[in-house]
């Protein structure tokens, strides 16, 4: 009976209107393919979107990031300047008074200078004093004369003009003589 069945089921198969015959496997997968097609066009924006996003955080970072160093640049000194106005203040009332003694006038020279030297601590701006004997540093001083003395040669004799350094950075070498090779 199965041998039957079968050729009955391929002559009817074979009688049946070839669209009748595809017409329901295109449906079902068609179906498929825009439940597919729907699913990745939903991900393609939610991927554009978060691109957009990605795209105008990065362009709003580098914009800040410009801001911060215009800034950084425009404001650099001010730490400085606002360490630097009290000495001015005292610079100041010196001169207003009238009749000032000898020690007076030393006392406030010095107070001024402590001021100063605070200013420029605050600030990393850091003396260069090499002392007697010390070795030459060509990289913070700067030898303006030999010397002989009676002591190793190419070290420092008498500081002429002291050095500053600003923030690790060389700003102006101390100016030394050094002593001559015997």
């Amino acid at each position: 009976m199965q041998d039957q069945e079968k050729p009955e089921a391929q002559e009817n198969l074979q009688n049946a209107p070839e669209q009748e015959q595809a017409e329901p496997i295109m449906v079902a997968v068609g179906v498929d393919f825009e439940e597919k097609l729907l699913e990745t066009e939903a991900k393609l924006a939610e991927l554009q979107d978060a691109y957009l996003r990605a795209k105008a955080d990065g362009e709003n970072i580098r914009r800040r990031a410009q801001e911060d160093i215009s800034k950084a640049h425009k404001y650099a000194v001010e730490s400085f300047a606002e360490s630097m106005i009290p000495v001015k203040d005292s610079l100041e009332m010196a001169l207003k008074i009238e009749t000032i003694s000898i020690e007076a006038l030393r006392e406030g020279t010095e107070m001024t200078l402590r001021q100063l030297a605070s200013a420029f601590e605050k600030n990393r701006l850091l003396e260069i004093n090499p002392a007697r004997g010390e070795k030459l540093d060509p990289a913070k001083h700067q030898a303006v004369s030999m010397v002989p003395a009676d002591q190793d040669a190419n070290t420092v004799v008498e500081v002429l003009q002291k050095g500053y350094t600003i923030a690790d950075r060389l700003l102006r070498p101390a100016l030394v003589t050094v002593a001559q090779a015997n």
